[in-house]
C-alpha cells in the first residue's frame, strides 16, 4: 500500500462514507469533543424543543422562523461533522488498504542461529519479542525484526509503494525489517523486536486512520481562546435580551426580541466557522504528510515542523547526490595523462561501484580508451577492503593499485618506493576543493591522482535560499575533513557546516540550540545517529534504518529519502498559515454578521439604529436567516481549503503575516456582507419571508 495514494472530495465512496459518518458523529459524547460546535448542538436541539412547543401554541416566535432556524444549525453541526469526516476518510482508505496486507501467516522459529535447521511451524501471531525466525525467498516477514544474520532483497512495496526490492543484511544501518514485508532473494535470520499488536504496521494503521491522533498543544491553546470567546458572547447575548425585556417593559411595546432569535445570534457571533474546521485542518495536515510517504508518530511533531528555524541535513544523499563522480586525471612525476588513464580503468575494470564505473567511463569519454576482456587469464583483480583502503589488479605482468592517499602512501614507503611532493600537493588541493583524491600507482610508484567529486544536487542552492527567507538556518552534517567540508557547503549554499560529525557532535550541536531557543530538526537511519534524533525537535528516521534509529525520531520516512526534511517542513509551515488564516477570517465576519443582526433586533425599540442597516436587508427575520444561512455554508465553502492547505510561499514570516491577513483578515469582513445581501435577495425573491 502506497500512503501516497489521493482521496479527492469528488470520490463517490469517500463522499457517501462521510455523509454516513456526519450523521454517526451527532452522538454527544463526539459532539463535547469539540466545545464551539457543542454550542451549536445544543442550540439546534433548543430550538427543535422551541419549534415542538409552538405548534402546542406556545409561541417564542412563528413557527416556520423557528423550524427554519433549528434546520438551519442541524445542518450547521453537519457540516462541521462532514468536514471531520472527509479529513478522516482519506486516512480510513489508506488504513483499510494497510489492514488488507496484515495478516496471520506461518513463522519459522528456530531456537538460535546455529541450529537454522531446527524449524518450529508457529503462527506469526505467537511471536514474542525477542524470538528468532528464518525468512527464506518467496516468505513474508511475520513481524517486525532485526536481521542478525544473512542479507536478502525485501519487497517492500506493501509499506512503502515501492516496486523496486531492497537489500536488508546484519550489521550496518540496514538491518532493519517490517512485519508484512516479503522475502524475494536468499534468506535471513530476524530477531523479533516488536510485541503484538506494537508492530509498525499497526502503528501505521493507527496514525494513518487517526485514531492514535491527540490534539496538539497549539490546537489545545486555540480551542480554549475560542471556547472564551464563545462564553463571552453567551454572557454577551444573555444581557441583550435581559435588555430587551427591561427596555419593551419601559417604553410600554412588545418584547420584540425572541429567544430563537438570540440563539441565531449567539451562533453567528461565536466563531463557529474555525470551531467547525479546526478538527479537519490537523487531520488534513497529518493526511498531507502521509501523501508525502511520511510517518508521523504526533501531530505535535507536524507542529514542530512549522516553527523548525535549524535544519541538520546529512551531506550524502541530501545535498550531494551520494555518489561521487571521477572529474579529472591529475599526472604527476611525468607520467602521461593517457598513461594514468588508463593504468585508472584497468584498476576499475571489476568496481561495480558507481565511483568505479565512472572512472571507466573518464577514461573512455577524453582518451578513447576501451575496456578489456575481463575474461583472460592473466588478469587477476585485487577487491578493496577496509583493512587495505585500496584495490586494483595484476595484468600482463603489471601491478596496479588505487586507493585513499594515505593507504597508497604506506603501501609505496613500505615498498621501498617514493611518494613525491608532487603527489602531496595534488592530493592537498583536490581535498581543498571539497573533492576525495584516488591515488594510481604502477609497479610501486605513483602515477597521478583521480580527482572524485561530489556532485551537488541540481536545485538545492536555490532551496536553501528559499530556506534562508523562511528564517531557517541550514546545517550540513559530513564526515569529511573540514577543507573538504567547507568547500561543499559553500557550493551547496548551506549557512554553516559540521565537519567530522560524531554522535556526540551530533547531539551537542543540537543541545547547543535548543538551549538558544531554537527548534532543530534533523534526519538519521543509524544506530549512532539515535541519541540526536532523540534530542532533535523533528527527528526524522529513515524507514531503511536501524530499528534504534525509527524508536528515537518522532517521524519515519518511508521512501528514505534524506531530502523528505525540507518537504516536511513545508508541510508543517502550511498547517499553521492555513489554520491561522481561517482563525482570522472567522474572527473577521464577525464585523458584518454584527450589522447584519443587532440593527434587527432592537429596530422595535430603536428605530433609529436602520442606520446602520448598511446591507438594506428586507427584514429582522430575514436579516437573522441570511446570517445563520451564511453561516452554515461558509463552512463547506472552506472545506477544500482546510484539506488542500492555504499555498504555501517561500518568504518571511513577517511577509507571510502580512499576506494573510490583508486575504484573509480583510476577505472575512468583505465575504459576508456580500453572502448575506445576496442571501437577502434571494429569500425575498422567493417569498420565503
Amino acid at each position: 500500500m502506497e500512503l501516497k495514494t489521493q482521496t479527492s472530495l469528488a470520490d463517490k465512496k469517500t463522499l457517501v462514507r462521510a455523509v454516513k459518518d456526519s450523521f454517526i458523529k451527532l452522538k454527544p459524547k463526539t459532539q463535547k469533543e469539540n466545545p464551539v460546535m457543542l454550542l451549536v448542538y445544543i442550540s439546534a436541539i433548543l430550538t427543535s424543543v422551541l419549534w415542538i412547543v409552538s405548534l402546542f401554541g406556545i409561541k417564542d416566535a412563528p413557527s416556520g422562523y423557528t423550524l427554519a432556524i433549528a434546520i438551519i444549525l442541524w445542518l450547521t453541526v453537519l457540516f462541521s461533522n462532514f468536514a471531520e469526516a472527509i479529513a478522516e476518510g482519506r486516512g480510513k482508505a489508506q488504513a483499510d488498504s494497510l489492514r488488507a496486507s496484515k495478516k496471520d501467516v506461518d513463522a519459522y522459529k528456530i531456537n538460535s542461529i546455529e541450529e537454522k535447521d531446527e524449524v518450529t511451524v508457529v503462527s506469526s501471531s505467537t511471536l514474542k519479542k525477542g524470538d528468532i525466525v528464518i525468512v527464506k525467498a518467496g516468505e513474508q516477514i511475520p513481524a517486525d525484526g532485526e536481521v542478525i544474520e544473512g542479507a536478502a532483497s525485501v519487497d517492500e512495496s506493501a509499506i512503502t509503494g515501492e516496486s523496486a526490492p531492497v537489500i536488508r543484511e546484519s550489521g550496518g544501518d540496514r538491518s532493519a525489517v517490517t512485519g508484512g514485508t516479503t522475502v524475494t532473494s536468499d534468506w535471513i535470520v530476524v530477531k523479533i523486536t516488536s510485541e503484538q499488536g506494537e508492530s509498525f504496521l499497526d502503528k501505521m494503521i493507527a496514525m494513518v486512520e487517526g485514531a492514535a491522533r491527540k490534539k496538539t498543544p497549539n490546537e489545545k491553546a486555540l480551542e480554549i481562546f475560542l471556547v472564551a470567546l464563545s462564553i463571552i458572547f453567551i454572557l454577551v447575548t444573555m444581557s441583550l435580551y435581559t435588555y430587551s425585556i427591561f427596555v419593551s417593559k419601559q417604553v410600554g411595546v412588545e418584547n420584540p426580541t425572541s429567544i430563537t432569535t438570540l440563539v441565531a445570534l449567539l451562533v453567528c457571533l461565536a466563531p463557529t466557522t474555525i470551531g467547525a474546521l479546526l478538527s479537519a485542518i490537523g487531520i488534513a495536515g497529518m493526511s498531507r504528510l502521509n501523501q508525502a510517504n511520511v510517518l508521523a508518530m504526533s501531530g505535535r511533531a507536524i507542529e514542530a515542523a512549522g516553527d523548525v528555524d535549524i535544519l541538520m541535513l546529512d551531506k550524502t544523499g541530501t545535498i550531494t547526490l551520494g555518489n561521487r563522480q571521477a572529474s579529472e586525471f591529475i599526472p604527476v612525476d611525468g607520467t602521461s595523462p593517457e598513461e594514468l588513464a588508463d593504468a585508472a580503468q584497468l584498476s576499475s575494470l571489476a568496481d561495480e561501484t558507481p565511483e568505479g564505473r565512472s572512472i571507466v567511463i573518464l577514461a573512455k569519454e577524453e582518451f578513447g580508451i576501451r575496456g578489456r576482456n575481463l575474461n583472460e587469464k592473466d588478469i587477476k583483480f585485487i577487491p578493496f577492503t577496509a583493512k587495505t583502503r585500496m584495490s586494483g589488479v595484476d595484468y600482463d605482468g603489471d601491478e596496479i593499485r588505487k586507493g585513499a592517499a594515505d593507504s597508497i602512501k604506506d603501501y609505496i614507503v613500505k615498498s621501498g618506493g617514493v611518494y613525491s611532493q608532487e603527489c602531496e600537493d595534488a592530493v592537498v588541493k583536490i581535498s581543498n576543493q571539497g573533492g576525495t583524491p584516488l591515488v594510481v600507482t604502477k609497479n610501486k610508484k605513483v602515477l597521478g591522482v583521480i580527482h572524485l567529486k561530489d556532485i551537488i544536487k541540481q536545485g538545492v542552492k536555490e532551496k536553501f535560499a528559499d530556506l534562508r527567507k523562511m528564517g531557517i538556518k541550514t546545517i550540513m552534517i559530513t564526515g569529511d575533513n573540514p577543507l573538504t567540508a567547507a568547500a561543499i557547503a559553500a557550493e551547496a549554499g548551506v549557512d554553516d557546516f559540521l565537519a567530522e560529525a560524531t554522535p556526540e557532535g551530533k547531539l551537542k550541536l543540537i543541545r547547543d540550540f535548543q538551549r538558544k531557543g531554537h527548534l532543530v530538526a534533523m534526519t538519521g537511519d543509524g544506530t549512532n545517529d539515535a541519541p540526536a534524533l532523540a534530542q532533535a525537535d523533528v527527528a526524522v528516521a529513515m524507514n531503511s534504518g536501524t530499528q534504534a534509529a525509527k524508536e528515537a525520531g518522532n517521524m519515519v520516512d518511508l521512501d528514505s529519502s534524506p531530502t523528505k526534511l525540507i518537504d516536511i517542513v513545508r508541510i508543517g509551515k502550511q498547517l499553521l498559515m492555513t489554520r491561522g488564516s481561517l482563525t482570522t477570517f472567522s474572527i473577521a465576519n464577525d464585523l458584518a454578521k454584527y450589522f447584519a443582526i443587532i440593527p434587527s433586533l432592537f429596530l422595535g425599540l430603536y428605530p433609529q439604529l436602520s442606520a446602520l442597516n448598511i446591507m438594506n436587508l428586507y427584514s429582522p427575520q430575514s436579516a437573522i436567516l441570511s446570517a445563520i444561512i451564511y453561516n452554515a455554508l461558509i463552512i463547506i465553502a472552506l472545506i477544500p481549503l482546510a484539506l488542500k492547505g492555504v499555498k504555501y510561499r517561500e518568504v518571511s514570516a513577517e511577509k507571510l503575516l502580512s499576506r494573510n491577513l490583508l486575504i484573509y483578515g480583510l476577505g472575512g469582513i468583505i465575504a459576508p456582507f456580500i453572502s448575506i445581501k445576496i442571501i437577502d435577495v434571494i429569500l425575498v425573491f422567493f417569498g420565503l419571508v
